[in-house]
């Protein structure tokens, strides 16, 4: 399968983050060989700081493999790691990272910071990001679109915490 086909899988995890979970809409898909492995956000639903949709994965492979090593494996987010989960993904020693939106806020893959390719890494990772770009940048746009205007309504009707 194509990288394509695997980052359109997670922005369907993605989007199944927001929808059923009232997460911020991030999936990702971890290949090892035959090894197939999902996961969507899940910090507020556990509440987890970490439960992150890349950690999520690769502490599932790391269990299923019973190892922490995860060389040669491929990671699809469809959207551009933070800081943490960068640092996971390099500590894992996971071969390559494959993204969809890049985060200009928060992206620790190029556009805020470059983990990957730091001064000082001792694992590289090949890292390609924008695939799927528009389609996953539109799905974070409508989430916090939605947030927004959903946090105004209750702020009008007076159920704000903040009134």
């Amino acid at each position: 399968m194509s990288d394509v086909t695997y980052l359109l899988r997670a922005l369907a995890l993605a989007e199944q983050a927001a929808l059923e979970l009232d997460e911020v809409p991030v999936g990702a898909v971890l290949v090892l060989g035959d090894l197939v492995i999902e996961a969507k956000n899940e910090k507020e639903s556990r509440p987890d700081p970490t439960a992150h949709a890349e950690i999520l994965v690769l502490r599932e492979a790391a269990r299923q493999i019973g190892s922490w090593r995860l060389s040669g494996a491929t990671v699809y987010i469809s959207k551009e790691p933070c800081v943490m989960c960068a640092g996971a993904l390099l500590a894992a020693r996971v071969a390559r990272v494959v993204f969809g939106a890049f985060d200009p806020k928060g992206g620790a893959a190029g556009s805020v910071l470059d983990i990957f390719h730091g001064p000082g890494v001792n694992h590289r990772a090949e890292v390609c990001g924008g695939v799927c770009e528009e389609e996953a940048r539109s799905l974070l746009q409508h989430f916090f679109q939605h947030r927004r205007k959903s946090s105004k309504i209750r702020s009008i009707k007076g159920d704000s915490p903040l009134l």
